[in-house]
């Protein structure tokens, strides 16, 4: 009788995963599958991409979860793909053609209405989403076709770029807060033009400073070793580097690090902007102990620290 081997032990990994999801996979999924390629103990994701996207899926391995929630938070960047003239149950080529238009728009008028959507709008949550209502996804309610009232919410399009335009598709390029749908942004162009659309190709190529130039597939993760697999991982304050940084002395940083608030005072700040939240370092080694809140007059207070970090 065939032995069978036993399963290799879970390891603690500390980092951040910059994976190029693939189409058709759910980024719960994804997760599971790069959490045993890499043999890791504790895993976590910064935020959900649909099954019908592709792109920068974000994922935290050990110490790197305690920061997941600064990428949750962070700005987006996608590009998409958006058909004219057919609309879907979904707002994606997932769902049934609801509807169909002929398509006689020009770029000039693409133009004027993409300027309407610029700035902070407000979007209606899709019923095919994950919102919960009654401990239940949106989307469960839709698949049976029940369709629930819902706010509509506020958010922020801080870039929104005509790349290409092939009738009936428009490629562009979005950069936005949390919480923006860009299947609803789709949709609302169409409506604007009077054609109606569905998204066709969405992918998103930024999450906050992170880029999909530096994301590995898990095709590509599979492929590797072990010790490759560890070097793809980011260092845990990659999540982190849009704060400013603060270097604490060895005798700080133990007291840091039993979560004592410390009295830096003008010499400690790194600069007067730096009010508010930084990544705070043991300058002796340049190790991450955690996050701070900088207060005026240099007080700072520990937030999120990192496990034996000293």
């Amino acid at each position: 009788m065939a032995q069978i081997s036993p399963k290799k032990p879970r390891v603690p990994v500390h980092g951040v995963l910059l994976l190029d999801k693939a189409a058709g996979r759910s980024s719960n999924d994804a997760l599971i599958q790069a959490k045993r390629l890499l043999n890791a103990q504790k895993a976590g994701h910064t935020g959900t991409l649909d099954p019908f996207a592709t792109g920068l899926l974000p994922l935290c391995f050990g110490e790197a979860t305690k920061f997941a929630q600064d990428l949750l938070d962070a700005d987006k960047t996608y590009e998409t793909v958006v058909h004219l003239g057919a609309t879907t149950t979904t707002g994606d080529t997932e769902g049934d053609v609801l509807a169909r238009t002929e398509v006689d728009i020009g770029r000039e008028q693409i133009e004027a209405v993409l300027a309407q959507f610029r700035g902070e709008i407000a979007q209606l949550p899709p019923m095919y989403s994950a919102l919960k209502r009654d401990g239940k996804p949106l989307y469960e309610y839709a698949r049976a076709g029940v369709v629930l009232e819902r706010e509509a919410r506020q958010v922020h399009i801080h870039a929104l770029e005509l790349l290409a335009y092939d009738a009936p598709c428009l490629t562009l390029r979005v950069i936005c807060s949390k919480g923006t749908y860009i299947r609803v942004l789709g949709e609302d162009i169409g409506k604007a033009l009077g054609c109606g659309a569905h998204l066709q190709h969405l992918r998103r190529t930024g999450v906050g400073n992170l880029n999909i130039a530096q994301a590995v597939t898990l095709d590509h993760l599979a492929a590797m070793t072990d010790a490759e697999r560890i070097q793809a991982l980011q260092p845990v304050d990659a999540l982190l580097s849009s704060f400013p940084a603060v270097n604490l002395p060895e005798s700080l940083a133990k007291r840091f690090m039993h979560g004592q608030r410390l009295a830096l005072g003008k010499e400690g700040c790194p600069h007067p902007e730096a009010i508010g939240r930084v990544r705070v370092y043991h300058g002796d080694t340049c190790s991450l102990l955690g996050t701070a809140q900088l207060a005026p007059f240099g007080i700072l207070a520990p937030e999120r620290l990192i496990a034996g970090s000293l």
